[in-house]
Parts: structure tokens; sequence; C-alpha cells
């Protein structure tokens, strides 16, 4: 994965924008809904990597799977967040799976509309 295939990629979630709050060196995505984060990446960073929410279980899980590859979240919850290096040993797709999980984590929730209700 590329820095720009991950913007492109985190773009192309629903309600998804990319902001600079940390300065121009660091991409924040966050849902426009409620602003939540669920990605952050220092996209000239060497070796390239992003940080994403995840389930606290899962994340323990594939920290044991790929020791070298999925860390803690960088200068982030270490429960609830975890840092992926993009070298390639995590496959790209694998790693789009754990943004979509981590964009659903932190999306504004669509209240469902009651039945019988005209939509």
């Amino acid at each position: 994965m590329t820095p720009d295939s991950l913007v492109e990629f985190c773009l192309s979630l629903p309600q998804a924008t990319e902001s600079f709050p940390f300065g121009e060196e660091t991409s924040v995505f966050k849902t426009s809904g409620n602003g939540k984060i669920f990605a952050l990446s220092a996209l000239a960073g060497e070796p390239f990597k992003v940080s994403l929410k995840c389930d606290p279980e899962e994340g323990r899980a594939l920290r044991e799977e790929f020791p070298e590859h999925i860390t803690p979240g960088y200068h982030l919850n270490k429960k609830h967040w975890i840092t992926v290096v993009l070298d390639g040993v995590v496959e790209d797709e694998h790693v789009e799976q754990l943004l979509r999980d981590s964009h659903a984590l932190v999306r504004p929730k669509v209240p469902r509309v009651p039945r019988g209700s005209a939509g």
C-alpha cells in the first residue's frame, strides 16, 4: 500500500474526511458526522505506517500474529489502537479490512426508522 492508495481508500469510506490537526506531515481521517478519528498516518514516514482503531481482542490477536508489523497504537490508547507497518507483510486487502472495521467502530450510527413510518 502506498501513501496515495491509503488516502484514496480512507476517503472512499462513507462520510470520511482528511485533516491535518497535528501538522501537515500527519494525515488524520475522521467521519464527518461526528468528527471521530478512525486512522492516522505520517504519509512520508519511514517505515510507512497507519494507526487505526481496533477491537481490543482482535488487536491482541493481530499483534501476536504479526509481532514485527502490528504494534500497540503509537502515541494512542494501547488497548483500542494498533499501528500497522505498510511494507507488504500485512497484505493490502487485510489492511483495507482493518480500515473498514476501524471506520465502522467510530462512524455515526444511523437511527432506525420505526416500522410503519413513511420514509
